[in-house]
């Protein structure tokens, strides 16, 4: 097998969160009926569209959605088309109760393709994918049982792994922390790989985890980090959508109130180095990426071609490129990265299989 180079080597996505919280601003709520031209500005649809429906946080959540949204725009782009009715868009939710009807409006405006962002949304997806069985639907960390609907999930556990090693490694507490958002299989995942990274290199560390109950809660995230802090963790990596920025703000003013503080976070999905920002200096350690961004130009390049997985389930894992860690700016030595990489090798080769599920919840 050639040696491939993972690790913090994903330097691509690297401007991510920059670029897609500048395109964000003029894209809240309920989105244009069609009033845009869609291929070329020439003014006639396309023959194949997409959109997307956002979980709660929007296309700038610096997260899981803003990840499925660079994907939807990205291939919309590749193809000339412009955003609306006819190229590609997406319509956001503000609470669970959007799902369905933001679905709907979408199958009504003829998208061939749909993506639900979110476990949460599986049972909107599959009342909708039942009453529009015509257009194609793709669900993001879920799984649906119909013939119109694509199931996407990650191997969450093998980037979390890669970031408990880079805590492990980098901890002078010994000490470390993670902060989950909803208790659910997902965030499980993202937990026990943390878990396993950490014991890897650290295995005297006992890792502090808590779950909030929330992916839009910054206050929660923030209170649970100042915890943590206060009790002399140095390393929090965080799997909780916007209940993150919270970890962040918590840890910025610490950085603030002491520029020799040493306190970092590990942000998740996206390349979060963006929000680590506190003058010259940065507190985002490294990002765990989840290529939501790869997987959507996956399905929507096999659906364009006729291929479209219909009731099937793909997983996207190291080895597919579905997951890595973010450059992290020469917050991380040489001689770890080295090491990091050493250990996501033989993850991509079956060295090692790092668990889905936590032994034993706290």
């Amino acid at each position: 097998m050639k040696k491939r180079k993972f690790g913090l080597a994903m330097s691509l996505v690297l401007a991510a969160g920059t670029m897609l919280a500048a395109c964000g601003s003029d894209d809240k709520g309920k989105n244009d009926e069609g009033e845009k031209p869609a291929a070329g500005g020439s003014g006639e649809k396309s023959e194949f569209s997409i959109a997307m429906v956002t979980d709660v946080g929007g296309i700038d959540d610096k997260s899981f959605n803003q990840s499925a949204w660079k994907g939807v725009k990205e291939f919309g782009e590749d193809q000339g088309w412009e955003k609306g009715t006819g190229g590609y868009d997406y319509l956001q939710s503000t609470g669970p109760e959007d799902y369905t009807t933001n679905l709907n409006n979408l199958a009504r405006r003829d998208f061939n393709l749909i993506y639900g962002v979110g476990f949460l949304m599986e049972d909107a997806i599959e009342d909708i994918a039942a009453q529009q069985k015509d257009t194609q639907f793709s669900i993001i960390d879920g799984e649906v049982d119909a013939p119109n609907v694509a199931s996407i999930l990650f191997k969450e556990q093998e980037g979390g792994y890669l970031a408990g090693v880079a805590a492990g490694l980098m901890t002078k507490s010994d000490k470390i922390g993670f902060i989950g958002g909803m208790d659910n299989p997902v965030i499980e995942r993202f937990e026990a790989g943390f878990l396993e990274g950490v014991k890897a290199v650290k295995p005297e560390i006992k890792v502090d985890s808590k779950y909030v109950g929330a992916f839009d809660k910054a206050e929660l995230g923030k209170a649970e980090a100042g915890r943590m802090y206060s009790s002399g963790v140095d390393i929090i990596f965080h799997a909780a959508g916007g209940t993150g920025n919270g970890v962040f703000s918590e840890a910025k003013e610490r950085k603030q109130a002491d520029k020799d503080a040493y306190v970092w976070v590990i942000g998740v999905d996206s390349d979060q180095y963006e929000e680590g920002k506190v003058g010259d200096d940065n507190i985002t350690l490294t990002s765990m990426l989840k290529r939501v961004d790869v997987a959507v130009k996956d399905i929507a390049d096999l659906s364009m071609a006729g291929n479209f997985p219909g009731g099937e389930t793909k997983v996207y894992g190291l080895q597919d490129d579905g997951l890595g860690l973010a450059d992290s700016r020469g917050a991380i030595p040489q001689d770890v990265l080295d090491q990091i990489d050493e250990h996501a090798q033989k993850i991509a080769n079956g060295e090692i299989e790092v668990p889905e599920f936590v032994e034993k919840k706290k």
